[in-house]
């Protein structure tokens, strides 16, 4: 029996500190092993034809194929979905592939979705460009403000994608109010929780319908590892939304005909997820990857108590430094964001937020490469201090009108703040600044 298992039998609520460590995983049937292996396998032996069948008709839960399935991965999987109080998961290749796996359930040709202008910069570009080669619309709207995300509502749109703590700007979507206008329209929100982590956010607790990760970042935290992941509530009614919602809920050709809802209840977007989008969209998560990630969730809650305290201290910091105009980060109490983060993420507000340098571009660019102790690179969520000059970099690509919508103008600074002496990191920013301040 599996160390999940045996927690839901005893009837007993767990901390998240002892889920974190032993959702999903049981020693090693074989040989004891205590650690869940890398299963580093393509494919898996059939008992007999009759087993294969049923394997390959969705009557019998196993492994066939490590594009659709993995033990690695399956651990990973089940252990996130526990962290975040959802169903099911499925875990892939990237966070991107994530979101890709989510839309790829709920959307047909026309159909569009309302997305926030504050993401993630390859999110922007992704939505707004590659998506519509699949004939997706993304309508972008302010999502500080719900009656405007009311009114963008079409007879067409599939659901609303939100950050729970917005990349770059430390910015924090109103979680039950934006769920609420997803349930009067009859479609899932779905939240990106990568910057947050369900350890300081539990989207589905405020309404939220699937969750979607960059496993990259916090979630291994250790920076070795690319993948993503979408965690599904189970809770939303593919049925009851009518028409809307085919691939979940009208008969599937290449199964004979099955109806995943019908058929699986609140696994139907998990098992599709599985049986058709990593099938088909081949988006799959390495069996090293996931394992590199199980490890890092073992540490979670520790490491994020340790990024927040820093991020806040820096933060604070900042906000007086005379070269340094403004300072974004709902952990301060100056910020517009600090309610919301009181209430959505109340063990604190992440570790990754934006100021914005009083000598606008050129100061960036000579603050990003005069760090010592920071690493200049695009990623976010490691155990070591981060910086990244976002217009330049991850927001290049978007217009300015786009990069000052997204917090991403040409005077703002990303920092990720790691797990270092608060001090060494403050003493390093500082010399930054004063470079900057030169050029």
């Amino acid at each position: 029996m599996s160390d999940d298992a045996s927690l839901k039998r005893k009837n007993r609520d767990y901390g998240f500190e002892t889920r974190m460590i032993h959702a999903g995983t049981q020693p090693e049937p074989v040989t004891g092993a205590r650690q869940t292996p890398i299963f580093q396998n393509t494919s898996y032996v059939f008992h007999d034809a009759e087993h294969a069948a049923s394997l390959f008709n969705l009557q019998t839960f196993g492994f066939i194929y490590s594009r659709l399935t993995n033990p690695t991965v399956a651990a990973l999987e089940e252990r996130l979905a526990n962290l975040e109080g959802g169903r099911g998961g499925t875990c892939c290749a990237s966070g991107h592939a994530a979101q890709i796996l989510a839309f790829f359930a709920l959307m047909e040709p026309e159909d569009r979705f309302i997305a926030s202008t504050r993401l993630y910069g390859g999110s922007i570009t992704q939505f707004g460009k590659t998506f519509k080669k699949f004939g997706w619309q993304a309508d972008f709207v302010d999502v500080d403000d719900p009656a405007a995300v009311r009114r963008a509502l079409t007879p067409k749109t599939k659901a609303i994608f939100i950050e729970s703590l917005a990349n770059p700007g430390g910015v924090v979507s109103d979680l039950e109010a934006l769920a609420a206008v997803a349930r009067e329209a009859e479609i899932p929100l779905i939240v990106d929780n990568t910057m947050a982590t369900p350890y300081l956010c539990r989207p589905f607790e405020w309404g939220a319908d699937i969750v979607v990760h960059s496993t990259t970042k916090f979630l291994s935290g250790n920076g070795t590892s690319v993948g993503g992941a979408m965690i599904d509530s189970g809770r939303f009614d593919w049925t009851a939304a009518g028409a809307k919602f085919p691939g979940l809920a009208a008969p599937e050709p290449a199964y004979h005909g099955l109806n995943f809802h019908e058929t699986f209840g609140d696994m139907a977007l998990t098992m599709q997820a599985h049986a058709v989008g990593l099938r088909d969209l081949g988006a799959t998560m390495a069996p090293l990857n996931a394992f590199q990630t199980l490890l890092g969730t073992e540490t979670l809650s520790l490491r994020m108590e340790r990024h927040c305290a820093n991020a806040k201290a820096v933060a604070e910091h900042l906000e007086g430094h005379p070269q340094v105009a403004w300072v974004s980060s709902a952990a301060l109490a100056s910020s517009p964001y600090r309610a919301l983060a009181e209430k959505y993420l109340p063990l604190g507000a992440g570790s990754v937020f934006t100021l914005g340098l009083k000598g606008g571009y050129a100061a960036g660019v000579k603050m990003v490469e005069s760090c010592e102790l920071f690493s200049h690179l695009a990623n976010i969520g490691d155990v070591r201090s981060l910086i990244l000059h976002p217009a330049s970099t991850t927001h290049r690509q978007l217009t300015e009108e786009q990069q000052a919508a997204a917090g991403a103008g040409p005077e703002v600074v990303r920092l990720s703040i790691g797990l270092e002496t608060v001090d060494d990191i403050i003493a390093d920013l500082d010399q930054a600044l004063a470079a900057a301040a030169k050029a």
